[in-house]
């Protein structure tokens, strides 16, 4: 597989082809994920959830970012790595620029950021600066207490019709992907149509432009629940990697997600 790029998935967004992402905290998963083809791995601060056994991921510090994007980077070879911004990491553009820095520089090719339009000035620095975003909007993890809870965004018209505006507004300030996380199905098409990068969905039906599940998740062994939009693919193969290599064909095949793992 040649080294995975930003451009190589706005090229498969272009070409209608699927791009399978998942996320990874260490060298050994990493290196496994690789080797079986994912385009992309997030070190999510999810790791506050699936390796601290936290309630969410607000616990979550740069220091723990940076210490586990470094593990990861010793694994990979081709794959995107993406670095996750933990909570009030780039609460101002000036936080923003010294932190992604710190993931960067530990071997990200690119940083993640909840938030909606407030965030188009920080992202504008930081590409301005050499440092490629990932967005992501809907269900924004660190944003739980203000949700009142972890539940699907983007029902009523009124917010899908904000959602959209906001993921236009991201893209215009130069981010160049897009996470889009437990929003109805229909909401999922139309961001992705209404955006020229590339949407990663987790729980935002099949017409992203591509999909990423938490690794504990995919391999039927997260500690608290197996949410509505995942699916466990370890249980139909048995093999760590052969359930990763189902994973990313079928997301590309179009089969993952069905119909049960989405919201309507």
């Amino acid at each position: 597989m040649a080294k995975i790029t930003t451009s190589t998935l706005l090229k498969m967004k272009q070409q209608g082809e699927k791009i399978s992402t998942i996320t990874a905290y260490d060298a050994s998963f990493a290196q496994l994920f690789d080797q079986a083809g994912i385009h992309a791995i997030l070190i999510g601060d999810s790791l506050g959830m699936v390796l601290q056994g936290r309630d969410d991921t607000l616990p979550v510090t740069i220091d723990h970012m940076v210490y586990h994007t470094e593990c990861v980077k010793r694994g990979v070879e081709d794959t995107l790595i993406i670095g996750d911004m933990p909570f009030m990491t780039y609460a101002t553009t000036e936080q923003a620029l010294t932190n992604a820095t710190k993931l960067m520089q530990a071997g990200a090719s690119m940083v993640k950021m909840e938030g909606g339009t407030w965030l188009a000035s920080t992202i504008k620095a930081l590409v301005e600066r050499g440092i490629p975003v990932c967005a992501h909007l809907g269900l924004t993890p660190q944003s739980v207490n203000v949700f009142g809870g972890f539940k699907v965004q983007g029902r009523s018209e009124e917010h899908a019709k904000v959602m959209i505006e906001d993921a236009q507004a991201l893209e215009a300030a130069g981010a160049q992907l897009l996470v889009l996380e437990c929003i109805p199905a229909p909401l999922g098409k139309a961001i992705s149509e209404a955006v020229s990068i590339p949407t990663i969905g987790i729980g935002a039906g099949k017409d992203t432009d591509g999909q990423i599940l938490v690794m504990h998740d995919a391999l039927g062994i997260s500690c608290s629940y197996m949410p509505k939009f995942s699916r466990n693919f370890i249980k139909e193969t048995g093999d760590i990697k052969k359930a990763i290599e189902l994973y990313i064909s079928e997301v590309s095949e179009g089969n993952f997600p069905g119909k049960e793992h989405i919201f309507k």
